[in-house]
């Protein structure tokens, strides 16, 4: 009888302890789905989190039509938007980062509240404006006050944007050449034949990120593991290296971009076996990897 009791009373634990997490799942982690969710479900996702930022960009376009000045907020706040359905479209669907963006969402729904409860407050006091100068001036300070709030709140997404903002490879490809006495560059697969590795990959479009300067780093490794090259080394800023056997530098606008360099033979000839490429950014992030055979 005891034991039974015993029993029951870890099955009522058990059960509340099980409520209480469901609740805590579905508040926080209301995007996260099941570890073998199918690719359709992930898809569906990512086209409901476009269609609530396609709404928000709607209702923010209807009250720029009907605001009797141009409000730079609302403009800011849609353009905001804008960037994030650009970002979510050419996104690879992944558990994470749905939750990141629907949690943004969350916050642009919040946002969009009180920037439409301000212009509301504004709109109804255009007509008594040439009496109430010195109300706007206060309404301005306040203003100002709520867009530091904002400043502080949009802090609070500095790590998503931030993971929004690096840049990816959707391609990526290494071909042995062999020059001609013509200049010209004809593929091979033979060891003695190859004169260097041409090493092309893609960088995908990315509007979130900054336009500029960009390096990336490439390491081969030949048959035993050893990295060809002269044994340059680069240190990230958490200490991380990497050994790299050239480095390559390309300027990023914010649209995908095809990249490719060229590795030149060491001294000798390439070995026969397995060769490894690995493409790293300039925080040492590795992006890419490719394997490919000499015989």
């Amino acid at each position: 009888m005891s034991e039974a009791k015993s029993n029951n009373g870890l099955k009522a634990l058990a059960g509340v302890l099980g409520l209480a997490l469901l609740a805590v799942a579905i508040y926080t982690f209301s995007l996260y789905q099941d570890k073998k969710e199918t690719t359709l479900a992930l898809t569906q996702e990512k086209e409901e989190v476009v269609n609530d930022l396609n709404s928000l960009k709607s209702e923010y376009d209807k009250a720029i039509l009907e605001s009797n000045a141009t409000n730079e907020e609302l403009v800011a706040a849609r353009d905001n938007i804008a960037k994030y359905i650009d970002s979510v479209q050419g996104m690879k669907a992944d558990i994470a980062s749905l939750s990141r963006y629907r949690r943004q969402v969350s916050v642009l729904k919040k946002e969009r509240e009180l920037l439409l409860k301000q212009v509301d407050s504004l709109t109804q006091s255009n007509t008594m404006l040439a009496m109430q100068r010195d109300s706007t001036f206060t309404e301005l300070e306040r203003q100002t006050v709520f867009n530091d709030s904002l400043v502080v709140q949009n802090t609070q997404l500095a790590d998503a944007v931030e993971r929004g903002s690096a840049l990816n490879l959707t391609t990526q490809s290494i071909d042995a050449v062999k020059e001609r006495n013509s200049g010209k560059l004809v593929s091979t697969q033979r060891a003695k034949a190859t004169d260097k590795f041409k090493v092309c990959f893609t960088v995908a479009d990315n509007v979130i990120a900054q336009a500029g300067d960009r390096e990336f780093y490439i390491e081969v490794l030949d048959p035993q593991g050893n990295t060809l090259g002269d044994g340059m080394s680069k240190t990230n800023e958490n200490g991380g290296s990497i050994t790299y056997t050239k480095s390559t530098n390309f300027y990023f606008d914010n649209s995908s971009l095809d990249v490719c360099d060229y590795v030149n033979k060491p001294a000798g000839d390439f070995q026969k076996g397995n060769y490894m490429i690995n493409v790293y950014d300039d925080g040492l992030k590795l992006l890419g990897t490719s394997k490919f055979v000499l015989k």
